[in-house]
């Protein structure tokens, strides 16, 4: 670790003349820091890709795309979309596959054409799927086949058109085969994007039952990509094993993995577009599994490693480590959940060559918000970090008068990267959006460095290997069944997923619930990460406080 500090290495690379140099704005109101030399757009941060030649650019199984390949990929999907669709700016494409290269290139030339990318989780059943749909009511759905047939009944309901890749049989009347009506030598059409112009939907889970569709604009997404590179830049200057990674950004040939879902805001803005901005290869897993990403690593000269916490806790522990080469990586970095203290320790141990990090952001901040990695997280093990000054926290009281160093309270976030508000819910972006700052429902403090420590997570919030299950939304589920009186849904400690979800069950007089069915009926409503794993069936109403809210922290103590 150099002697150089943080804020001064904030200060040489933000500063007047540099990539990353730092001016004031107005955005949507209200003044904000923002980065002079940001592309205007997701379409401008694309159309680097196609200077970068034929280096690879997406590798998945056997499959190798160039940046060329990728480039005119994205053009054709963009004219077919235009041509053949109609689709305008300002109209809705939703996206619902797992890692393909065709995720990438069909939310590439989505927003290169204006419209939005709405964002739809693998995971959901056809109950959420179509909720999403009737939600967003897009234009077009570009589908794998296993989505394209969840999306059926939603898509007839909104008069969605429905484009599948990747299919190996015979398709239902109507839907189009990718490959079939993509015209590969079509040229992606002209057209201006405004900055502040919407592009991208991310649902994320709320506490009313339903997930809510943040809104971002292209400032906000690339404004976080931007932070992203600054920081990385930052931790270079500083040293450590960091100036080892961030002399790797410069080649060619610097990988990502990319280990988690894209359509999640860490897979999507902070590792995917990051490897757009910096001219990178992503190679993409299909889904996760240790052992398959060590072989990766060793096999494509993996520099950086970007998941949640549980694949960091694989990875480490897995059997096989010590059989593969894995000096490539610079990098292991974590987000979307906390991290035990003890794995900072056993990431830098295991990884010779690798720091251990861990980012702190929301779908509502575009993934960027607090981070740490080397020198300062083996020194702040409990911290997620600090923010490079285009952004800012502040922690205020009940309030919203803002505390100082070392006072617990609210955790709050302003800067040109956050969202813009809910989709179609303006009372719900009210109660989080104030005079340009977010209220992350988080509770938390900073040091007199700048240090954010989280001390409690949104009410009802499980963080189940870094993904977000609101209570909320699987007790809604649980009331459907029949025979539930009362239920209430928490998170316990799990050591390699974080949390479990568990539920306790009061039946209705007369009814009994078995949870081996409870879990068979929560799969008609319920992805599966957020079934319960643990039920327990009480006899007597379930514990209430004075105010009759369930009292979670006594329940918890029945499944301890």
């Amino acid at each position: 670790m150099s002697d150089l500090s943080f804020s001064d290495a904030c200060a040489q690379v933000t500063g007047p003349g540099q990539i990353f140099e730092i001016t004031d704005a107005e955005v949507r109101g209200h003044d904000q820091r923002v980065f002079a030399n940001a592309p205007g757009s997701l379409r401008d941060l694309f159309a680097g890709l196609a200077a970068k030649g034929d280096d690879p650019f997406l590798v998945y199984e056997d499959e190798r795309l160039s940046f060329t390949d990728v480039s005119q990929a994205i053009g054709a999907a963009g004219a077919l979309l235009v041509d053949r669709y109609g689709v305008q700016p300002g109209d809705r494409v939703a996206i619902a596959m797992r890692n393909y290269p065709e995720w990438i290139i069909a939310f590439a030339a989505v927003t290169s054409i204006g419209a939005i990318s709405v964002s739809f989780n693998s995971w959901w059943v056809e109950d959420e799927v179509t909720y999403a749909l009737e939600d967003s009511m897009p234009v077009v759905l570009i589908a794998d086949e296993p989505r394209m047939r969840t999306s059926l009944a939603g898509a007839a309901k909104t008069g969605t058109k429905v484009v599948v890749v990747r299919d190996d049989g015979e398709l239902p009347d109507g839907v189009d085969r990718w490959s079939e009506v993509l015209d590969p030598s079509a040229p992606l059409p002209d057209l201006a994007i405004d900055t502040d112009q919407d592009a991208t939907i991310l649902y994320t889970s709320g506490t009313t039952g339903r997930p809510k569709g943040a809104v971002s604009t292209h400032r906000a997404v690339v404004s976080a990509v931007m932070a992203f590179a600054c920081r990385a830049t930052v931790d270079g200057m500083r040293g450590s094993k960091a100036d080892e990674f961030a002399a790797d950004l410069d080649k060619p040939r610097a990988s990502f993995i990319l280990a988690v879902p894209l359509f999640h805001v860490t897979g999507c803005v902070a590792v995917m577009l990051s490897c757009v901005i910096g001219g990178m290869k992503l190679v993409i897993m299909h889904k996760w599994d240790a052992e398959r990403a060590l072989e990766l690593i060793e096999r494509e000269k993996i520099a950086a490693f970007v998941g949640v916490p549980t694949q960091s806790w694989d990875l480490v522990h897995h059997p096989k480590r010590e059989d593969y080469d894995t000096s490539s990586l610079r990098r292991i970095t974590g987000g979307g959940a906390p991290a035990p203290p003890a794995l900072v320790e056993q990431v830098s141990s295991s990884f010779k060559s690798g720091d251990p990090g861990l980012g702190y952001g929301m779908t509502e901040t575009n993934a960027y918000g607090a981070q740490i990695a080397g020198a300062d997280y083996l020194t702040h093990p409990t911290s997620t970090g600090r923010v490079v000054p285009v952004a800012q926290m502040e922690i205020r009281d009940h309030h919203r008068k803002v505390l100082p160093s070392g006072k617990t309270g609210d955790i709050w976030f302003t800067g040109p990267n956050l969202f813009r508000g809910y989709w179609t819910r303006p009372e719900a972006t009210a109660e989080v959006l104030v005079e340009g700052w977010l209220s992350t429902g988080d509770i938390g403090r900073l040091d007199e460095e700048g240090f954010l420590y989280i001390e409690d997570r949104a009410k009802d919030m499980i963080l189940r290997a870094g993904e977000n299950v609101y209570g909320a939304e699987v007790e809604a589920a649980i009331y459907e069944h029949p025979s539930v009186y009362e239920a209430a849904v928490f998170g316990i400690p799990h050591d390699r997923l974080g949390e479990e979800v568990a539920v306790a069950i009061y039946p209705k007089p007369g009814h009994s619930v078995n949870p081996a069915e409870l879990v068979e009926f929560l799969k008609e409503h319920l992805a599966g990460f957020k079934i319960p794993t643990h039920v327990v069936i009480t006899e007597d109403p379930l514990p209430r406080n004075a105010a009759g809210k369930f009292l979670k922290r006594e329940l918890r103590d029945l499944i301890d």
